[in-house]
């Protein structure tokens, strides 16, 4: 194994390529070659494929999470800006949602951010229980947005075969119409959803939870 190749030089190799191959062609061999090593070599730092997603997606974490961080005026402020922050970070990459979605984060750098974000959501009056119920839920939200959003972009300005909304709306049944009508709304303005979309994901944790979490402390 050369001497030189190590855990980070692999990742920021894997990072790279992703936007040129995507997830599905991402293969340990087209890393090696890419870094003129044997697949073997890759071994002695990931076990397997999904060791090394792990590991891409700690790193692209830690990207995200570089700079100063912000200082929300409000609960809504934090966890909004957390989502945006990361549908930003996670566009940054071909396939980056599913790079990211479901993996395991190999080190607690994030604990400082996730530390950070609660401490606000519980001087709003949110249970520790809440908080990380709020949190997760748009979490989530974002992640799911932004995977059928990479379906549908796989890189900025390139639209994936098989999205173009007026094709998609003259295949369908006249006698849908509102199925129809819906592909521009399904494939097009996916900033104006996104924002739209969370808002509804604010609303309801403040419907649900501050309400649940102030009475239960009043």
């Amino acid at each position: 194994m050369p001497p030189k190749l190590d855990r980070a030089q692999v990742v920021d190799t894997a990072l790279r390529l992703l936007d040129e191959t995507g997830l599905d062609g991402l293969t340990l061999r087209r890393i090696a070659t890419e870094l003129d090593v044997k697949a073997p070599a890759l071994y002695w730092h990931f076990a397997n494929k999904q060791a090394l997603l792990d590991e891409m997606a700690t790193e692209m974490l830690r990207r995200m999470s570089a700079g100063p961080p912000a200082v929300p005026d409000t609960w809504q402020d934090a966890v909004a800006g957390t989502c945006r922050g990361l549908r930003a970070g996670l566009l940054g990459y071909r396939d980056g949602a599913k790079v990211f979605s479901g993996t395991r984060l190999t080190d607690s750098g994030h604990a400082g951010g996730q530390q950070a974000l609660l401490a606000v959501l519980g001087r709003a009056g949110f249970e520790l229980a809440d908080a990380v119920l709020a949190f997760t839920t748009a979490y989530a939200f974002t992640i799911g947005f932004v995977i059928e959003e990479q379906a549908v972009h796989p890189m900025p300005g390139e639209r994936a075969p098989g999205y173009d909304p007026d094709r998609r709306a003259a295949g369908i049944d006249p006698e849908h119409a509102l199925a129809a009508a819906a592909s521009r709304e399904l494939f097009g303005d996916f900033e104006r959803r996104f924002e739209r979309g969370l808002a509804i994901v604010l609303a309801g944790i403040e419907a649900s939870l501050v309400v649940s979490s102030t009475s239960a402390n009043p």
